[in-house]
């Protein structure tokens, strides 16, 4: 669906280089650092994600690429041209907030036709752009409508509509499903998603639902008090966390520290062969990559306990099984060591139990 004749075609936008590059980006409040020099780049067209706890930094950020703060260091560059040196009118970025800010006194239709108004749009093209935006977020049914009438849902839509009738580069989104219900907030991350692909406009998302980052991102950026922790696609930075901060707010994860001696890890009466130089070693292993065994005898136990193949196999105690409808989480303990197990549901577990897992699945990752 098209924005209108006058939106310049995406290929014409996009440089040699990145859509938006922040380099060495730093922000400070007095004495406290909010922002620690962080370098990203994103390409027209993709979907990025900023993830974190409150206070990681995040919609500061979102706020310096908006204008709506100046950085303390560091630069913001569009399609090779300085970015932080321009007002926020000047800047061909909108932003959908957390509270939708609707005008209760005006029907949709004039909310999204705002901003138009303002910069003295020709009203012929007014008219059309806006019928375009409501169209393309499904909602110019309701284009008389007043913003009190309409669902949450319905609301996060007119928000997008008149984010997407300036025709921004680049759209900003802060949290802004957050103020849904759950349901309905599933249903909007779906909505969301393939509405972002069939504009073509760039989506960098605010939010600190690791779920939610998972769902929607071509790439989530991490951060961590302030500073970037890890930036990669969700299949990547889930199975190859770089640090133990990473394997444990991307997900669940059993965190391993084995000493390493002659390419054998050792936890525990954990052992699996890994190729890494001798010495302490911290790895990272998903509940889900942990499976039940097929029981073997006491001798041939010892001897899979002794000599480590590629796939570690061991004993433990169920401590504690917790359905999940098509899955089930197993607390375990093995050797004094208590580990999360995710399993296929197949109904009540006790006692001691052989588990397995594949030495890969034992990913490395630092402090």
């Amino acid at each position: 669906m098209s924005l209108g004749p006058a939106i310049p075609p995406l290929e014409e936008e996009r440089a040699a280089g990145p859509l938006l590059e922040v380099r060495a980006l730093g922000k400070r409040f007095g004495a406290h650092e909010v922002l620690k020099k962080i370098s990203i780049n994103i390409a027209a067209g993709e979907f990025i994600t900023l993830l974190g706890e409150s206070g990681s930094g995040k919609t500061t950020m979102l706020r310096l690429i908006a204008g709506f703060e100046q950085p303390s260091s560091g630069e913001i560059w569009m399609n090779g041209e300085r970015l932080d040196t321009l007002p926020p009118y000047k800047r061909r970025v909108n932003t959908v907030f957390q509270q939708y800010a609707l005008f209760p006194h005006l029907n949709v239709r004039d909310n999204v036709a705002y901003g138009l108004r303002v910069t003295n749009a020709p009203s012929n093209e007014i008219d059309s752009r806006v019928a375009d935006a409501l169209r393309m977020v499904k909602m110019e049914s309701f284009a008389l409508a007043r913003p009190a009438t309409l669902s949450g849902g319905q609301q996060q839509r007119v928000a997008l509509a008149r984010a997407l009738v300036n025709r921004p580069l680049l759209l900003l989104l802060d949290e802004p499903l957050s103020a849904l219900d759950a349901n309905l907030r599933k249903e909007m991350q779906s909505e969301l998603k393939a509405l972002q692909r069939e504009v073509g406009i760039t989506f960098l998302f605010v939010t600190h639902d690791q779920d939610e980052a998972m769902a929607l991102s071509d790439r989530i950026a991490l951060l961590r008090n302030g500073a970037l922790e890890q930036i990669a696609s969700p299949r990547e930075i889930y199975s190859y966390p770089a640090t133990a901060y990473t394997a444990q707010f991307i997900g669940q994860t059993n965190l391993l520290r084995a000493e390493i001696r002659s390419g054998v890890a050792t936890c525990g009466a954990l052992r699996w062969p890994a190729s890494a130089p001798d010495g302490a070693v911290l790895f990272s292993l998903r509940p889900e990559a942990i499976r039940l065994a097929d029981p073997v005898a006491d001798g041939a136990a010892n001897s899979v306990a002794n000599s480590p193949a590629a796939e570690a196999r061991f004993s433990a105690v169920v401590k504690q099984q917790l359905y999940g409808g098509a899955s089930e989480l197993l607390e375990i303990e093995c050797g004094g060591q208590t580990l999360r197990v995710k399993i296929p549901a197949r109904g009540p577990l006790s006692g001691k139990q052989d588990f397995s897992f594949s030495a890969q699945d034992a990913v490395r990752v630092t402090e």
